[in-house]
């Protein structure tokens, strides 16, 4: 007899009718209550068990953890808490667990103990409802650019060049630790290395991206990116996702369009094909903020956030008008802000990012115009201003929570100017040659962005900590599992 996923069951109306399910207990009550948790629905389904008429061999081998076959007639349920159950008329372990081992013992854990046995934490109702969020987010993705024509690209993991000029980058080797190769002057050669060159771990599919659009009109990438940066923070991953459109003749008020539908379409749909999961991750909030101040809870509860995202046109100005306004603002009058906002050209932090999103706008933002100086070389350079400022054609989308959601450009077409800006910031043309070749042969406007994958995720599911929303973290010091 076929088995039965437990989601279906919990919806359905057929009572009297015999079915299987198979799954992993939760927790066994009174030698007769089994909760069930098949990985379909973040809900359990519970079977009675005539105990009476079951050997004590078998009640002794259920328990938290173990794997279970119960054949049975789903019934309306007697007791509180659930709407159906089943009857049992035949329960049988397939896979045991020892109780006195099982780490994931039925009460509250803490999502640092959770971290540390993240092979089981996706056991739990709350990494359940994480996850199938994340699944729904990364097809929803998906979705949104096969609507669109776009063709997704596949751009290398392992690359010569260093996109972002970040600098932070793992090394991808073959040679002996120990004992590499040297050349005359005592360097490591890596023209004995596996690539005949030295290569690393990618930070962006952007360059790669570009050579695309030049070719297909509009592309994205969605892949694992790396980064080597020592930061042990709720925010940092040394291994993430990213989602890397460009598009070829999209100049910077196509690019934010693009991004802005792009971010509303995937949270719609998130909420729309996992509620259950949103509603259990909206109440384990409104649970953990009861230990907080109430300065520092959220004033939006999961659910209001998400649509105060899908209900609001996002607020679009430029870098220098958001300075004025944290120029002027009250928590930069008192000194309250960590970093003060003295003048024009620093560089906002995300405490800046939050402070125009959650208190001055009330509602996304979408920052442009950038100074050149603290954004990368291949961004469109604007006409020098009034004041003898250098701009770029940047855009950020920032949101409530979170800061930056989205980075992005209009892209330099000019070869002249890219160049130019290359020898400011010291990056040789010969590195990257072929990527000057789109601005040789038919160079057009051309904008793209790169969202990071895990922070819409963080965003989605309300959690606070990074680590919590990918399976399995790669942080300074921890590369388990």
């Amino acid at each position: 007899m076929e088995h039965t996923r437990i989601k279906e069951l919990l919806n359905s109306e057929e009572f009297g009718k015999e079915i299987v399910v198979k799954g992993w207990v939760r927790t066994f009550r009174n030698n007769q209550f089994i909760a069930i948790n098949d990985g379909s629905s973040i809900n359990n389904i519970q079977a009675v068990v005539d105990f009476e008429n079951t050997p004590e061999e078998i009640l002794k081998r259920i328990t938290t953890g173990s794997a279970v076959r119960v054949k049975g007639l789903l019934t309306e349920s007697q007791g509180k808490g659930q709407r159906v159950e089943i009857q049992a008329t035949d329960v049988s372990v397939i896979g045991d667990s020892d109780p006195e081992k099982y780490p994931l013992q039925p009460k509250k854990h803490s999502l640092e103990f959770l971290r540390e046995i993240a092979h089981l934490r996706v056991r739990t109702g709350t990494f359940n409802a994480i996850f199938k969020v994340r699944n729904a987010l990364s097809f929803a993705i998906h979705k949104f650019f096969q609507e669109h024509d776009f063709v997704y690209f596949h751009s290398p993991i392992i690359t010569g060049s260093d996109a972002e000029g970040a600098g932070e980058m793992f090394r991808v080797t073959t040679l002996d630790p120990i004992n590499p190769p040297l050349t005359e002057d005592g360097k490591v050669d890596f023209k004995e290395d596996f690539f005949g060159k030295s290569t690393n771990l990618t930070v962006s599919g952007q360059l790669e991206g570009e050579l695309a659009a030049l070719a297909f009109g509009n592309i994205y990438t969605f892949g694992p990116t790396f980064r080597a940066e020592n930061s042990n923070t709720t925010r940092h991953l040394a291994e993430f996702w990213m989602i890397e459109p460009e598009m070829a003749f999209y100049e910077l008020e196509d690019n934010m369009d693009l991004a802005e539908d792009l971010l509303k379409y995937v949270i719609k749909y998130a909420l729309e094909s996992c509620p259950e999961e949103i509603e259990f991750l909206k109440n384990r909030l409104l649970e953990e903020e009861k230990s907080k101040p109430q300065a520092e809870r959220s004033e939006l509860n999961l659910v209001e956030k998400l649509n105060f995202v899908l209900e609001n046109n996002f607020e679009r100005l430029t870098y220098t008008e958001a300075v004025n306004i944290l120029k002027a603002s009250k928590p930069n009058q008192k000194k309250q802000f960590k970093y003060l906002i003295e003048g024009w050209g620093a560089d906002l932090q995300s405490e800046h990012e939050r402070y125009l999103v959650e208190k001055h706008f009330k509602k996304p933002v979408i920052l442009t115009d950038y100074p050149r100086e603290i954004k990368s070389f291949y961004m469109k350079q604007n006409e020098v201003d009034s004041e003898g400022r250098h701009t770029v054609r940047a855009m950020d989308i920032l949101f409530p929570g979170i800061g930056e959601m989205v980075g992005g450009s209009q892209r330099e077409e000019n070869l002249e100017k890219l160049l130019a800006r290359m020898a400011e910031v010291g990056i040789e043309p010969e590195e990257i040659e072929w990527f000057l070749d789109t601005r040789r042969f038919g160079s057009v406007p051309h904008s793209g962005f790169g969202v990071g994958f895990e922070r819409l995720v963080l965003f989605t599911t309300g959690m606070t900590n990074i680590r919590d929303v990918i399976p399995f973290p790669r942080t300074p010091k921890n590369a388990e599992f």
